[in-house]
């Protein structure tokens, strides 16, 4: 219904813009209403997901070789995806002459300036917040990082007692995802006061340059998929990347009706088990790689950001876009679990780096949805190529078992889910599905529940 409601909303907002151009120009707050919600979740997003994420780093490294390699290869795809990003968004500006107008957002001179001494000193000293709460109220998005980085490294030095802590906060993160997700079912407003404002302003020039934003999106997706991810499977492990797809094709649809890879993890660790690859390094590197693994994700946040910046005239400087990456790399860890959280991701970047750009977000919520596929499918298909990896560079991977699945010769029993594991469930109970009764979980794998991030 959400998804229709977008696109329905979307099409209405075209028309209105081109009809009546000065009624568009007039729901340009609805937009702009739209935008303040989710920048009022940005901050408690960032905590929770960056907390969760660096106690999660201490278990993963706990496995051994197997996690350590894992969380490398996960940070180099991911930098390579953002780097990705940067270089398409650059070369086809998308909202160049676009000329849409910010709705009045001020940028304080400290903000601005990077602090009241200015400079870099002023920059750094203005990370530092005033106290551990005001970092989560103040709107720097930087401060409520170094915070949130400071707990997570606290509670991993507190080992046993640091663990019901760190449950809270999942607990809580899973409250944020549902105070995000009830926000999201506002987005046809969002997306109609965005969409026709800027069609009011901009006329159809503003409907190709998002278009073009779209399909560029997608192109580079399905490259990075084929090319990147397709080359590095069939290099390592001798697979095609074609074949790999085949086999997980009932789960690309269940991704591609629910915009979230999420919906699909129990699935993906029975599949991967039966494709031959070992419980042990599936148990860690599938539940790890959805919150450190997020390739699409990171080509939608540089390409998005380009977007926005190009569009309201003000593009970003090569400095300014090298930082943005840097953070981009922490903050998106963990965006993958919900429909939206990229939305609010992207919105913390340009806080941090370029708050009068914040505005320009409205421009993306009415097509994000028509992106989220992309993004999910890219997500997925990225941990299920670095599972095989995994498996071959540990030597746990038996590749008999995975040359006769995907020839289709020991097909998957769709009866060993079991009832927990229904595919049209988006509110699974990871606790439950990481412990199939016919697919029970090793020691080794301690509670990789708490790398996802629940989304009911």
């Amino acid at each position: 219904m959400l998804y229709v409601s977008v696109i329905i909303a979307v099409i209405l907002g075209c028309v209105i813009g081109l009809a009546a151009p000065e009624v568009g120009k007039a729901l340009k707050p609805i937009g702009t209403g739209f935008i303040a919600l989710i920048k009022m979740m940005i901050a408690p997003v960032i905590f929770c997901t960056i907390v969760i994420g660096v106690g999660s780093v201490a278990k993963a490294a706990t496995v051994g070789k197997v996690g350590g390699m894992a969380l490398l290869y996960f940070v180099i795809m991911s930098t390579f995806a953002l780097g990705i990003g940067l270089v398409v968004g650059n070369l086809i500006e998308p909202g160049h002459d676009l000329h849409y107008h910010s709705t009045g957002f001020k940028v304080s001179p400290a903000d601005a300036h990077g602090g009241e001494e200015g400079g870099t000193v002023g920059f750094l000293l203005g990370i530092i917040p005033t106290s551990l709460l005001s970092s989560l109220t103040s709107g720097n998005i930087l401060q409520t990082l170094m915070v949130a980085l400071l707990v997570g490294f606290a509670l991993q030095k507190m080992g046993e007692t640091g663990k019901p802590i760190l449950k809270f906060i999942t607990y809580m993160q899973a409250l944020v995802f549902r105070l995000l997700m009830m926000i999201m079912w506002l987005a046809p407003l969002g997306a109609l006061g965005a969409i026709a404002a800027v069609v009011g302003e901009s006329g159809a020039k503003a409907i190709g340059s998002m278009l073009l934003l779209m399909v560029s999106f997608y192109i580079t997706c399905i490259l990075f998929i084929v090319v990147i991810l397709g080359t590095l499977l069939k290099v390592t492990t001798g697979v095609n990347i074609f074949s790999l797809m085949k086999y997980l094709a009932r789960e690309y649809l269940l991704i591609f009706s629910t915009s979230s890879s999420e919906v699909a993890l129990p699935r993906l660790l029975a599949k991967m088990e039966h494709l031959g690859v070992s419980k042990p390094v599936v148990g860690v590197v599938v539940p790890t790689g959805y919150s450190f693994n997020l390739d699409g994700t990171a080509i939608y946040l540089t390409m998005a950001a380009l977007f926005v910046a190009e569009a309201m005239g003000t593009p970003l400087m090569i400095g300014e876009q090298i930082s943005l990456l840097l953070f981009m790399i922490i903050a998106s860890k963990g965006a993958a679990g919900v429909s939206g959280a990229g939305i609010a991701t992207l919105a913390a970047g340009l806080q941090s780096h370029r708050p009068d750009l914040v505005d320009g977000v409205g421009l993306i919520v009415g097509i994000d949805r028509f992106m989220s596929e992309a993004r999910a499918l890219t997500n997925f298909t990225g941990n299920a190529v670095a599972t095989l990896l995994m498996g071959k560079l540990v030597h746990e991977i038996d590749m008999e078992q995975v040359r006769a699945v995907l020839k289709g010769e020991r097909p998957f029993d769709e009866a060993s889910m079991g009832s927990e594991h229904l595919v049209g469930d988006q509110h699974v109970d990871h606790a439950v599905a990481l412990k199939s009764p016919t697919k029970q979980m090793p020691v080794v794998d301690q509670k990789p529940q708490t790398n996802v991030h629940v989304e009911g």
